[in-house]
């Protein structure tokens, strides 16, 4: 689930929050998925952020995924679990990438210690969705570490013409299976 499309003036804020390092951004950003949820709650018992590898934190010196999370599970008074789920594998950016580009260049790039999550309904954050591949692997992490269920949430989400064309991804079980963000 997201709460807007990834337009003015919301794609500014997530732009200077995610590239420009204008991290107070997170506390309004934060409210304002607070807001939304508190309309259409979900079943989750914990939340947890979508993990940027170690150089790319570095890097950026934060997580914005992490600050919305923070930000959200204060105003929900949700635990949150930052540093269970892990991504293993420096990707390269998404950007520019085509849908299945996006998603062979996340797939199994993430994962948790067996049964971290153990039957836990689990709520993703993370700033954009695009096509869903980092949702989704990350996903499958998650349900891989033992959570019954798991829902994502972001701040935004791609207006189709920016999601590339609908695409048949692979699963883990190497069938296939249709994902676009909702």
């Amino acid at each position: 689930r997201s709460m807007a499309w990834h337009v003015s003036p919301l794609q500014e804020a997530v732009h200077a929050l995610k590239y420009e390092g204008v991290r107070v951004l997170a506390a309004p950003l934060g409210e304002l998925l607070a807001q939304h949820w508190v309309q259409d709650p979900l079943p989750v018992e914990v939340i947890v952020p979508v993990p940027l590898y170690r150089l790319r934190l570095r890097q950026r010196g934060y997580n914005q995924a992490l600050l919305l999370a923070r930000e959200l599970a204060v105003r929900l008074s949700l635990p949150l679990c930052a540093d269970v789920l892990q991504r293993v594998r420096n990707t390269r950016s998404q950007v520019g990438l085509s849908r299945r580009e996006r998603w062979e260049n996340v797939w199994g790039a993430f994962q948790s210690p067996a049964d971290a999550f153990a039957g836990a309904r689990v709520l993703l954050v993370d700033d954009v969705c695009t096509t869903g591949a980092t949702l989704e692997a990350s996903a499958a992490a998650l349900r891989e570490a033992g959570a019954r269920s798991v829902w994502a949430f972001t701040l935004a989400r791609a207006p189709q013409k920016e999601q590339g064309e609908r695409a048949q991804l692979p699963n883990r079980q190497g069938g296939f299976s249709p994902l676009q963000c909702q």
